[in-house]
């Protein structure tokens, strides 16, 4: 700039071109206005009063029938899932459970169904064969493997945690269990049963002239692809089913469809529906797409009174009638696990695994098809089909070892057309191994069970841009605990490294094993990538034995009970308290290996359930001799190209659970939220879910937090079933006084849209 000219003023009105002149800012001193000064004055508490005095004129008008005056009995509460939809108003007892299915009528050929394996299958050649279980040492508890297949070594892995159980609880194991199944399966023939003496006969569809079929008529279809019918599912894992629609405004309608449907089951019919509220309960880890366009269906499309949204977590703790709890809502395709502190629930708390009851059924019919299961002519893309692998699991499996016995069990076949077919099978292990795949989560291809969604977004509202002014993406999308469950795959920048800083990788890799035969990690299945860079890889890791006698460490066995205690190596804590845990810790491991060697059981059961345990502690011990790794450097997330919620998706259901706990704050937090698991969802009706979930929680916290007491699982209120207990919850809310403050009504949906949501449901 010349010398001698002064420095431009910067134009902060942004009128640099025009002749207005901009008026100096009022003194507040002066301003004798109240405009906007108090709450009475803002656009809800308006239409709030508009409403009220629209009340009180039709009080005055007409008397109100005595259903009407029942509370809650203008309140609809819906609660969407992957498998089944809950509606009903608010004043019932048990809401109106439907299959979240439609069948459309297509005017074209329709391709038959296609089922999308979740599960690892074994090889052509192995899906008869049974693993040989029987050590050359006579172990009974020992398991090798028979073949070279990679489903036989996962599988293996698994039975190895389920026998150090039962070496514990001392229960026997029965030899040659899988041959004496195999031969009495394979050698069985059914029992037809007239349908005149089949009690459960179902009255198939065969002919059929209806545009769309919702529910139970859509699953009653004899052949839906010859009757010129596709049967879809709208909702997928808390969100939209994309992979089966070819455009998003076919998943709309389906699913306007299935509400309309079921709400003329309730006998409210359409021209009734501006007299209802509606209560919609979505899932913890929301999108907001999913959110936004729900809400723009009932509010706009069907013309329903006014909205209240609802996390599922909060309505569980509703419903149980708690303030504070971990709930754990395990559903058909997902497994969501949020803490909720106080009527709010804490958002990074929140953790989603792509893992459910669908993955154990089709996990029990891999396992029945090892041993010769005598349904040959099974399809899982049939709704009959699927529906007879469903009835088995829920009279089958188990989580408790007790149950574990070579027993028969009997199970009915009913085909359209065809007479009923009673079936005998014997199984041993599989009813337990089919659930454990939550804890041990090897055998599930997650890769393919993501194949073919497509994501949608929605369009960037600009006046809510300007209004939030959020920079920060990153934090909306991945929650604390997400980044806990994920932050060995992430690549460490350290400062300038010294001799001090350096830690050794070779203890990191591999531990002695602890029992006899090799042992088998729980483990999740990161990304390949991020497991060669990161400093953090978990000590407890041990291999799967090969056949020619090489050990190869795997991606997917990666000890996650070591991946919680790394916080511990990470938090900025005292050389005096490091010495003093590697003291306590090398004591706990000296008194283990003398009872060891006495041959007697050690006091507490939950330092010794799971044999990764017993590595865990080694490898906290080998870690606590080293200094603590360098301090990461922050770098931007996005260039290590990482799905972290895909990633975090994939842990056992044990560690998910106290990663979210550790998400909620320090140690306290961690006893306070341990000690209070709620369990809901259809999956928590697995017997002994309740035991197997607190043995593995008790044995992961007690090492890693000081003074944890015994790990509590809080059952559901009596006669309540954990599968609409959440729906209970929201049926509660609507019918409290205090609700009146979070209705978004249509006429605020116009002004505001998504942001009528988030000022009146402030978790939005």
């Amino acid at each position: 700039m010349p010398r001698g000219v002064p420095n431009a003023k910067r134009d902060e009105s942004a009128l640099r071109y025009t002749s207005f002149h901009v008026p100096l800012a009022p003194n507040p001193k002066h301003v004798g206005s109240t405009y906007i000064k108090s709450d009475s004055q803002t656009l809800w508490a308006r239409n709030a009063a508009r409403a009220h005095r629209s009340r009180n004129v039709l009080d005055d008008t007409g008397a109100a029938t005595p259903s009407e005056n029942r509370r809650g009995a203008k309140v609809i509460v819906i609660h969407p899932g992957s498998r089944y939809l809950r509606i009903g108003r608010a004043s019932d007892v048990h809401p109106l459970v439907v299959p979240n299915v439609v069948a459309r009528k297509q005017t074209g050929s329709v391709n038959p169904p296609k089922y999308v394996k979740g599960i690892s299958r074994p090889r052509e050649d192995r899906k008869r064969s049974t693993p040989s279980t029987s050590a050359p040492s006579g172990d009974e508890y020992a398991v090798t493997i028979a073949s070279d297949d990679l489903f036989d070594a996962k599988v293996a892995a698994i039975t190895v945690s389920l026998r150090d159980r039962m070496r514990f609880y001392k229960l026997r194991v029965t030899t040659n269990a899988a041959g004496v199944a195999t031969t009495f399966n394979e050698q069985f023939k059914p029992e037809i049963i007239p349908e005149a003496n089949d009690p459960y006969s179902v009255d198939w569809i065969t002919v059929s002239d209806e545009l769309i079929l919702v529910g139970d008529d859509a699953l009653r279809l004899a052949c839906p692809e010859e009757l010129g019918y596709a049967v879809r599912w709208p909702f997928y894992g808390g969100n939209f089913n994309t992979r089966d629609y070819p455009s998003f405004q076919l998943v709309l309608s389906d699913i306007e469809a299935i509400f309309r449907e079921s709400l003329k089951r309730k006998e409210i019919e359409p021209s009734s529906y501006k007299e209802y509220s509606i209560v919609l309960v979505i899932p913890d880890y929301y999108d907001r797409l999913y959110v936004e366009t729900l809400a723009r269906m009932l509010l706009i499309d069907m013309g329903f009174k006014q909205i209240c949204v609802q996390q599922e977590s909060l309505a569980a703790t509703y419903g149980a009638g708690i303030s504070n709890a971990c709930v754990v809502d395990m559903g058909a395709v997902k497994t969501s696990i949020a803490c909720v502190d106080d009527g709010l629930v804490i958002a990074d708390t929140r953790m989603v695994l792509s893992m459910g009851g669908n993955d154990i059924t089709e996990f029990l019919y891999v396992l029945l098809e090892k041993i010769g299961f005598p349904y040959r002519d099974i399809d899982l893309a049939r709704s009959y089909d699927w529906q007879v692998m469903e009835d088995l699991k829920a009279r089958l499996c188990t989580l408790a070892e007790g149950d574990v016995a070579l027993n028969l069990y009997d199970f009915s076949v009913r085909k359209p057309g065809k007479s009923t077919e009673k079936y005998g099978l014997r199984a041993y292990d599989e009813i337990i191994l089919a659930p454990m795949c939550l804890f041990e989560p090897r055998v599930i291809e997650f890769e393919h069970k993501r194949a073919g969604m497509r994501f949608l977004t929605r369009a960037p509202d600009m006046g809510e841009e300007m209004v939030e002014q959020s920079a920060d993406k990153f934090s909306e999308r991945y929650t604390q605990a997400m980044m806990i469950s994920t932050q060995h795959l992430f690549p460490v920048i350290p400062p300038p490294i010294t001799l001090d800083q350096v830690r050794p990788v070779a203890t990191a890799v591999q531990t002695p094993a602890t029992t006899e035969g090799q042992s088998l990690a729980v483990t999740p299945q990161p990304a390949a990538s991020g497991t060669a860079t990161s400093p953090a890889t978990p000590a407890g890791e041990e291999v799967l034995p090969k056949p020619n006698g090489a050990q190869e460490a795997k991606d997917e066995d990666v000890e996650m009970n070591d991946a919680t205690a790394e916080k511990d190596d990470v938090d900025e804590k005292t050389e005096k308290k490091d010495a003093q845990m590697k003291d306590e810790k090398l004591q706990e491991k000296s008194e283990d290996s003398v009872e060891k060697d006495k041959g007697k059981e050690p006091e507490k059961p939950v330092e010794i359930i799971d044999v990764d345990e017993l590595d865990s502690k080694t490898s906290i011990v080998t870690t606590a001799a080293h200094p603590p790794p360098p301090l990461p450097v922050p770098v931007a997330f996005g260039a290590f190209n990482i799905d972290v919620s895909f990633e975090a998706s994939k842990l056992p259901l044990d560690v998910a659970i106290f990663n979210s706990a550790r998400a909620a704050g320090g140690d306290e937090k961690i006893r306070k939220y341990l000690q209070a698991v709620l369990v809901v969802g259809g999956t928590a009706h697995v017997p002994g879910m309740a035991h197997a979930l607190e043995s593995r929680l008790q044995a992961i916290a007690t090492p890693l937090v000081p003074n944890m007491e015994k790990v509590q699982i809080i059952p559901p209120p009596k006669d309540v079933d954990p599968r609409i207990l959440a729906w209970k919850g929201a049926a509660v809310l609507g019918k409290m006084d205090g609700v009146a403050d979070l209705w978004v009504t249509s006429a605020d949906w116009e002004v505001f849209g998504m942001r009528a949501l988030k000022e009146r449901c402030f978790y939005l």
